[in-house]
């Protein structure tokens, strides 16, 4: 992962990013989750590499893995 994502405040505004582009780890996952295969999304950003794609997917699993989430009581009428 080192290398491939970068977080600048003057590029899409902090939006995590592959290096030296404005394609957003966010619209990779995006597009995989719509099915696309990596090769697909390759021809679309001929710019990208395969390791640019599974970096993008290891920042975000390694984003969420400290994420805690908290339960909220929910009231009942």
């Amino acid at each position: 992962m080192a290398g491939h994502i970068e977080i600048n405040p003057k590029i899409m505004m902090g939006k995590p990013v592959i290096k030296g582009t404005r394609i957003t780890v966010e619209i990779l996952l995006r597009k995989l989750a719509q099915n696309l295969s990596p090769q697909d999304i390759l021809n679309d950003y001929p710019q990208l590499t395969t390791d640019d794609i599974k970096a993008a997917v290891d920042y975000a699993a390694s984003t969420l893995q400290n994420e805690e989430i908290f339960p909220l009581k929910q009231n009942r009428l």
